[in-house]
């Protein structure tokens, strides 16, 4: 009986949570929630100088608000006594040795100098792990047959001493202790893999299947980061612009994979029955931030009709005020039409954008919008017009479809845009908003009149 998969998805806390990372975790949860296997959290911070709690938080928070539950969290700082053991194993079996140093001062600049890396800094003893300078070779998942002459690496440095190993040592180790079957990671780690072969070998440790996913690219096929891209590359960037979880869950999966068909909106539940680490692409995957777009208002469009939590806590309570839940969830289907984010929603509501649809409101008025299409005095017969028809409406039946049923054949007789126009402007104050039937139906009948009589008063007093 095969076993079954434990993976781990192994962040360093060293910069904001990158959606590349997201993605990695994704692809991950996806694997081990289809096969019934395990998903590992495992915080990598063996970097002491760049890594920040802040970050590890901000992973955290991430991961939870995405609905990527993890069954086991570890930090990688905890576990210096598994990696010093095996340290020693290594020094003890001749597979590594404890390197005396030269100040990179003292060195001239010439190949096959080793000079002291980034992460070992001036140092003058390192711990270097011998090359056996071989081919390794590995079937890729995604990526394919993979092999690499290991003998351009030289002898590498897998720690600063016994208590400071560094990231491939640490990897090895804790993959090997906490039985990772799979690592799936991003195609920026396959030239990391031949050093950790090679130290899997050297503790007689198993070899994972390795699946090296495609990088995210920018629409100008950059690499999507932080140094070009700013802060639009984080998870907390999306969360805080008003973007739901589901919508950008559904927008990593299918960067770099699909499930084969003409489907584009799936559901995590979804997601883990159709996923398929065969189907997931070699090449890089653009980021398309309007697909996207359009992916989070059909997802908020969805939470407005299924009383959505994040959705409807982000309706000033203006808007519900008067209005029942129905009534409520018919206007923000006509906001999200047009609307894409919940910030655009709570940006364009400060602006008073959409004002027009708070019952109560004042409208503000301009003479020249609302005469725009007649002059002032056939613009006020047809508003006095419109206000009689709509008064003989009952409330009980004042819907879209009822209310253009009464108007439409008076428009048609004097000229729809003659009466359309002003209707419109009477009942927004705005040149640019939903249909005057549709505004009707989402303010009532009652406001309806207050405004046309208002707009009637505005007009003969101006």
């Amino acid at each position: 009986m095969e076993k079954k998969p434990i993976v781990r998805f192994a962040p360093s806390p060293t910069g904001p949570f990158h959606v590349g990372g997201a993605r990695t975790a994704l692809f991950n949860y996806l694997f081990a929630k289809q096969n019934g296997g395990k998903f590992i959290l495992r915080v990598e911070d063996t970097d002491k100088e760049r890594s920040e709690p802040k970050y590890e938080e901000d992973i955290i928070d991430s991961l939870k608000w995405l609905g990527l539950s993890y069954d086991e969290v570890y930090r990688q700082s905890d576990r210096g006594d598994a990696h010093k053991k095996y340290l020693k194993q290594l020094v003890d079996s001749g597979h590594a040795y404890i390197s005396k140093e030269q100040p990179a001062t003292d060195l001239p600049l010439q190949a096959g100098n080793r000079q002291p890396t980034a992460n070992t800094g001036r140092r003058e003893e390192v711990i270097r792990f011998k090359n056996p300078n071989k081919k390794v070779a590995w079937r890729d998942l995604i990526k394919g047959e993979i092999e690499f002459d290991t003998t351009e690496l030289k002898d590498f440095v897998i720690a600063k001493s016994f208590d400071e190993p560094l990231f491939h040592l640490a990897v090895v180790v804790d993959d090997f202790l906490m039985g990772i079957t799979h690592v799936i990671r991003g195609e920026d780690h396959i030239s990391n893999t031949p050093r950790q072969i090679l130290i899997q070998e050297a503790i007689n440790a198993p070899r994972p299947k390795y699946a090296h996913i495609p990088l995210i690219l920018a629409a100008d096929k950059s690499k999507l980061s932080k140094r070009k891209h700013g802060e639009s590359v984080s998870v907390s960037y999306y969360k805080k612009e008003g973007y739901l979880p589901e919508a950008l869950i559904n927008f990593l999966a299918f960067l770099g994979w699909n499930p084969g068909d003409d489907k584009e909106i799936m559901s995590v539940g979804e997601l883990i029955k159709e996923f398929n680490l065969s189907k997931v692409q070699k090449s890089g995957a653009i980021f398309n931030e309007d697909k996207l777009r359009w992916l989070n208002r059909e997802y908020i469009r969805k939470g407005v009709g299924e009383d959505n939590t994040f959705v409807m806590s982000s309706v000033p309570e203006e808007f519900k005020m008067g209005r029942n839940g129905k009534e409520l969830k018919e206007l923000l289907t006509v906001v999200f039409e047009r609307l894409s984010t919940l910030s655009e929603f709570r940006k364009e509501t400060k602006a008073g954008e959409w004002d027009f649809l708070v019952k109560g409101r004042k409208i503000k008025y301009d003479s020249e919008l609302l005469c725009r299409a007649l002059d002032r005095n056939d613009t006020l017969l047809h508003l006095s017009k419109a206000g009689e028809i709509l008064q003989e409406l009952p409330d009980g039946s004042f819907t879209s479809q009822s209310v253009k049923e009464k108007i439409f054949p008076y428009a048609e007789k004097s000229g729809k845009k003659n009466i359309l126009w002003p209707l419109r402007v009477a009942l927004s104050g705005k040149e640019k908003s939903p249909d005057p039937f549709t505004i009707l139906a989402l303010i009532g009948r009652a406001e309806a009149v207050l405004r046309l009589r208002a707009a009637v008063e505005f007009l003969r007093q101006s």
